[in-house]
């Protein structure tokens, strides 16, 4: 996925109502407090979908919501008490209806549009697998001491990562969780840093733990979260490639769908609660969660999404995990008053709405105390693709450009990185600028092991290296045409929010 549907999200700013809090339930309009469901009256029977429900967090509620789901055709798939969110499937075509009227539940709604059993494709970008001639090219000019394939890692170089892995490759007592297409932990770039006992399967938004579970489904194909994992922590080894931080932990979280490839809701709160609660330190989102690119809150099965996911990610933060998630890929501006969104919802037909980014969110990525990144190429300059917005990102990192090319061996202007299979290639997109900065974020909590996510986030704005918007009107593939506009000053724009971030400060 050339960044995987991408995590556009940035960490926009957040309206009051979605400050870090465990619900959304106070904003107007969410359903309260009627006694509980209407009589039994038999509804007809549909697709069957999947649903968030979301509780206040006492266990008398939990009780009480669970019985009410199955008086009104539903089936638990499993309940989160601590954040107050159950999974549940149902086939009845009243049931988000009457399951909002229950007391205690703040929101609920489908996670879908398209029935469980639904299957499908998902564009996953074109990698760009490395040959054998390539990588002999590459491994001839490398220099004394670097991994064979180090040559064609420019991203390295431009954030300082080469250097900063001479000073400290970062802490065997940090790992960065992968929430992705699954993570290639036999690769042997990989294996010497994988955490199995922190890796699970949470498609359905149950977490499965057995052996390989976090595995892709398809090499060929799901290769998204092994090229993102090698980006954060492939070993100092001698072989392929190497990582940001090439000393901590890694670790694998599948959330994508197996038939259709899709990060549904469910999945991701599985991801979020399973990091937290196997004291991983730093997640990596280069995704959105499917199917709504935009989620807005006055629509109450989308308001019902941004709540689950909000809650999950929230008790994440509160456990001592930083969020870091890609802006997205569409260049779109998430500081301006209205966003064409003509791909929502992607597992079905899809329709063009206009929406306010200031109301319909990019989740995670515009949830409050995610890290939102966007992403740049080898001149340093905003990736072409690359979503934006002042007050929304936080960070720049290298993401890749085709239009910006490196004076490399391979000249590939693309992010190279760990594939399935013992393999390597190119990718590009802000899923690649996110584990940079989730690699930068693990080196801090290495050399700043007591700080919290806040204070990680506030370390990798303070290090980051000031950018001005450019000083030319923005064409970033060169067809003569301004293709974004940037605002704001050289600490805090929306092309590059505070700056580039740097490994090398990181560990000094």
């Amino acid at each position: 996925m050339a960044h995987l549907r991408s995590r556009r999200r940035a960490a926009l700013a957040v309206p009051a109502a979605l400050a870090l809090t465990a619900t959304l339930g106070f904003l107007p309009g969410v359903a309260s407090a009627a006694e509980r469901t209407a009589p039994a009256t038999a509804a007809a029977d549909g697709p069957s979908l999947a649903y968030v429900v979301n509780t206040r967090t006492d266990h008398r509620t939990t009780a009480t919501v669970e019985k009410a789901i199955a008086r009104a055709g539903g089936t638990v798939v499993t309940t989160y008490e601590k954040i107050g969110v159950i999974v549940v499937h149902s086939a009845a075509t009243d049931f988000a209806e009457r399951i909002r009227a229950v007391r205690g539940v703040q929101s609920a709604g489908a996670t879908r549009t398209a029935p469980l059993t639904a299957a499908g494709t998902t564009d996953e970008g074109a990698v760009q697998r490395l040959t054998a001639a390539e990588a002999k090219r590459t491994a001839a000019r490398g220099a004394e001491g670097a991994e064979p394939l180090e040559a064609d890692q420019w991203d390295l170089r431009a954030i300082g990562a080469d250097k900063a892995a001479r000073i400290d490759p970062g802490s065997r007592g940090v790992t960065v969780a992968v929430i992705d297409t699954g993570v290639d932990d036999t690769h042997p770039d990989l294996a010497p840093n994988f955490s199995a006992a922190q890796s699970a399967n949470c498609v359905g938004g149950k977490a499965d733990t057995s052996e390989g579970a976090w595995r892709p489904y398809d090499p060929a194909e799901d290769y998204h979260g092994t090229h993102v994992a090698g980006e954060i922590a492939a070993a100092r080894n001698g072989v392929g490639v190497a990582g940001v931080a090439p000393g901590v932990k890694v670790a694998g979280i599948k959330v994508s769908d197996p038939d259709n490839g899709l990060f549904y809701p469910e999945n991701v709160v599985c991801a979020f609660v399973f990091a937290a609660d196997h004291g991983v330190e730093i997640t990596n989102n280069s995704y959105y969660v499917d199917p709504w690119l935009y989620n807005c809150l006055d629509d109450p099965d989308q308001r019902a999404i941004v709540d689950a996911v909000n809650r999950a990610q929230l008790y994440a933060q509160k456990k001592g995990t930083l969020n870091v998630a890609s802006a997205g890929n569409s260049n779109h501006d998430l500081d301006s008053d209205a966003i064409v969104d003509d791909t929502s919802p992607d597992d079905s037909t899809a329709v063009t709405r206009t929406i306010d980014p200031h109301t319909c969110f990019d989740v995670p990525t515009q949830l409050p105390g995610v890290v939102t990144v966007s992403a740049t190429g080898v001149k340093g300059a905003k990736s072409y693709y690359s979503t934006y917005g002042r007050g929304v990102v936080d960070v720049a990192a290298p993401g890749g450009d085709k239009y910006q090319i490196p004076d490399t061996p391979s000249a590939n202007g693309r992010i190279l990185s760990t594939l399935p299979g013992g393999e390597y290639g190119f990718l590009q997109g802000t899923s690649m600028a996110s584990p940079h900065v989730a690699g930068v974020a693990a080196l801090l909590k290495s050399t700043h092991p007591h700080a919290g996510p806040a204070q990680l986030q506030a370390l990798l704005k303070a290090q980051a290296d000031a950018k001005a918007c450019p000083s030319e009107p923005y064409d970033g593939d060169g067809d003569g045409v301004v293709d974004a506009t940037c605002e704001g000053g050289p600490r805090a724009n929306g092309f590059y929010g505070a700056g580039v971030v740097n490994a090398l400060k990181a560990v000094k």
